[in-house]
């Protein structure tokens, strides 16, 4: 076996391992997109239920395939607020407002009422007392925020991750598993929050990763094959000049 034929064998073993690893990566890609496809999907079958109680919804803990079903509740908000730092929305850096609503039905509820810009160069601003009296809010069910327990702990009522566990700990009450949304409030909140909106239902780059990695997979089999030729024609070009030397000598 010549020198040559052992280089293409060892080209297309290499050509071999990279395709197919772009391939699963591809793969891999595609069943990301499955994925966010049937998150979306359910996203939207849970958006479009009724508003329904907080109450009949909310009455475990509280997952992935909980979210997003619409809720009411009515109570009063107790004077506790956290401060979510370290979040932004549309672009704009802030932090978000979480306050404890005591329901009408005697739990003790968190309700993200929404978005505090931060002016660039300044530190986050004073969160907005929340409505006076008897309030009735609708909104998203969200699930608890995963982290360590430093984002979660409360430190002079600021967080970096919504955990009604941790939060209900630190106020040493029991507290709804998962929380609140806030998408309308009577009376109506602050203009100065500004509300989070409906989820993303956006797929993703997923669909163009799966491309690239599939592209990659064609021009390293096409690049492969057009050396192997290169490296033929070349040769032939060097039997062939050889012989004609000899015909002349």
């Amino acid at each position: 076996m010549s020198r040559q034929v052992k280089r293409w064998i060892a080209l297309g073993v290499f050509a071999a391992v990279l395709a197919t690893a772009f391939v699963l990566l591809g793969e891999w890609q595609l069943r990301r997109l499955d994925e966010r496809r049937e998150s979306n999907a359910l996203v939207v079958a849970h958006r479009d239920q009724p508003v329904a109680p907080y109450s009949d919804v909310m009455t475990g803990t509280i997952g992935d395939d909980d979210q997003w079903y619409r809720v009411s509740a009515t109570g009063t908000y107790e004077g506790t607020q956290f401060q979510v730092r370290y979040r932004s929305l549309d672009g704009a850096y802030g932090s978000e407002a979480v306050a404890v609503l005591t329901t009408d039905r005697g739990d003790t509820l968190l309700v993200n009422r929404g978005f505090l810009p931060r002016q660039p160069g300044h530190p986050d601003g004073v969160l907005p007392a929340p409505p006076d009296g008897e309030v009735t809010v609708t909104g998203y069910v969200r699930r608890d925020e995963r982290g360590d327990e430093n984002a979660t702990t409360p430190h002079e009522n600021q967080i970096r991750l919504i955990d009604s566990e941790a939060l209900g700990a630190a106020m040493g009450v029991d507290v709804v598993n998962g929380y609140v949304q806030l998408i309308e409030s009577d009376p109506p909140e602050t203009d100065a929050l500004a509300p989070l909106g409906e989820p993303d239902l956006d797929e993703g780059p997923h669909l163009s990763y799966a491309l690239q990695w599939f592209s990659f997979t064609l021009i390293g089999v096409v690049g492969l094959v057009v050396l192997i030729r290169a490296d033929i024609r070349d040769r032939k070009k060097e039997k062939a000049r050889a012989a004609a030397e000899a015909t002349i000598s």
